[in-house]
């Protein structure tokens, strides 16, 4: 069904000690969009339920992505939230938030499920782990050396946010990634703010430990 997964890239994973927060200017047009579509979907519009995936797949995938650190899984989990909006899109009500807070809700709900259905057979590679094959790719011969510092630093940065504990993870997904306002987050994590802005905190400060180890630039 979602189709566009397979060519998706997620979003670059900025700094751990800062990123950009400010909130789209477009962000009330968006909503008004969004609410449109989503009442299309419910007279039945396929054409509305496609553009309602195109647009809001980038989202769902990147999120899958960052939280899992995997292609092939980040685009099954992509497959089965849109499955979950399909079958409970009807439950979206415009006067309690936005339809990307909804929407990240559910997409938060299914990783935690899927998080728990696979945390005895999981086996998530550590940093450590990693810096040999990194090494090793150091001394390929003809290299472009900015490309390759910037392609192991990500590869770094989403090993180091892989090892954040899921509440932690989620948090800084949403905040410094997908870039969700704080009582946005709330809404999504159903916390107060102020566990949101504790555990933000929190996972940046893990995040820049990890990545001092390996004496990633902040």
């Amino acid at each position: 069904m979602v189709t566009a997964t397979q060519t998706l890239q997620p979003a670059p994973l900025a700094s751990a000690t800062g990123w950009n927060s400010g909130w789209s200017r477009t962000a009330v047009t968006e909503r008004d969009a969004d609410f449109e579509l989503v009442q299309r979907c419910l007279s039945g519009d396929e054409h509305a339920w496609e553009d309602l995936v195109k647009i809001h797949t980038r989202r769902v995938y990147g999120i899958c992505y960052r939280f899992t650190g995997r292609d092939t899984e980040a685009q099954d989990l992509t497959q089965e939230v849109f499955l979950r909006v399909f079958r409970s899109v009807g439950s979206f009500r415009a006067g309690e938030g936005s339809f990307t807070v909804w929407l990240s809700r559910v997409t938060r709900n299914l990783l935690i499920d899927h998080y728990r259905r696979t945390r005895m057979d999981r086996a998530t590679d550590s940093i450590e782990d990693q810096l040999p094959m990194l090494e090793q790719r150091g001394a390929i011969e003809g290299r472009t050396d900015a490309m390759l510092a910037g392609r192991e630093a990500g590869e770094l940065l989403q090993g180091a946010l892989a090892r954040l504990s899921p509440e932690l993870r989620e948090t800084v997904i949403l905040r410094d990634i997908e870039e969700l306002e704080y009582r946005e987050i709330a809404q999504v994590l159903n916390v107060p703010e102020g566990t949101v802005k504790s555990r933000l905190n929190r996972g940046r400060a893990e995040l820049a430990r990890i990545l001092r180890r390996h004496k990633v630039a902040l």
